[in-house]
């Protein structure tokens, strides 16, 4: 949590330091700050609850906020999702080959990057409230057969038509961006490889390039998609796991979580590595933007 904290704050800190100081910022950037604060929340949502609960913390959460807790959770897991998705589709249409179709579709994206990213939070905010309404203390009082204890809160579990429909809903928005985010990326692959075939004599005269431009953004995109399929997948278990176990392992709960945190926690540090120079996100003034 601490390592995973510190990335994304100091790459928070970078941009507003880049701001104040009047720097340019490319289209890009605007994503991955979202990505980054959503980051910070998703880590302070899951993994702090989740640790207090497994040094013997009991009943420090009421029932608001066990309900705030899971909704902040909620909104910046899906957050996390779009902003992945919609970074992974402006880069592979940034590095499509230049013609004026995509150099339109391109400038027409770059212009709606801040209202889109804004409008992700209002959904998910929306789409969220009724995962919320489910969530309940451990102090609740009211007994009932389908209350769920898991650590530090409990929720309700329901098979009615409209929860399954919710349920829908959200596995349904999850996949188009996770199916978005894995064709951009194949494709932003299949470009780089290509270009890289076109241009080898020209790293072949320069030796002293251990690592090519292309193979550098190969290995960037590849790792960070990598990383978030691997911890949306646990995230995913996680939630079938809670669902359908009504006094689940705790030591498995807590095994899960830790597998869901590693992308906030990895993502900054990809990102950091991946920038013109490392000292610049503590430097910004100094380095290059």
């Amino acid at each position: 949590i601490t390592v995973g904290m510190i990335g994304n704050s100091s790459i928070l800190v970078y941009y507003v330091i880049l701001k104040l100081t009047g720097k340019h910022l490319m289209p890009k950037d605007l994503i991955i700050e979202h990505l980054t604060f959503a980051n910070c929340l998703f880590i302070i949502s899951k993994g702090i609850p989740q640790t207090l609960s497994d040094y013997g913390y009991k009943n420090f959460l009421d029932d608001f906020g066990c309900k705030l807790i899971i909704y902040i959770y909620r909104i910046t897991r899906g957050m996390s999702l779009y902003a992945m998705c919609l970074l992974s589709c402006f880069q592979a249409i940034t590095i499509t080959q230049k013609n004026s179709r995509w150099m339109m579709l391109k400038h027409r994206v770059t212009k709606y990057l801040g209202p889109s990213c804004s409008f992700s939070w209002l959904v998910q905010l929306l789409l969220n409230i009724l995962a919320a309404t489910r969530v309940s203390g451990p102090r609740y009082n009211k007994n009932t057969t389908s209350r769920m204890i898991h650590g530090y809160c409990s929720w309700f579990a329901s098979g009615n038509f409209a929860t399954v429909m919710y349920l829908f809903l959200l596995c349904f928005s999850d996949a188009v961006c996770l199916g978005l985010m894995a064709y951009s990326s194949v494709s932003m692959v299949s470009i780089l490889c290509r270009h890289k075939k076109q241009v080898k004599h020209i790293h072949t005269a320069q030796h002293f390039l251990k690592v090519s431009p292309e193979d550098k953004a190969t290995q960037t995109i590849l790792i960070l998609v990598c990383t978030f399929v691997l911890s949306y997948s646990f995230s995913s278990l996680l939630v079938i796991f809670t669902t359908y176990s009504k006094y689940p392992m705790l030591w498995g709960v807590s095994i899960f979580t830790f597998l869901e945190i590693c992308f906030p926690i990895f993502c900054p540090f990809v990102l950091i590595s991946s920038m013109k120079s490392r000292c610049s996100i503590f430097l910004p003034c100094f380095g290059k933007s």
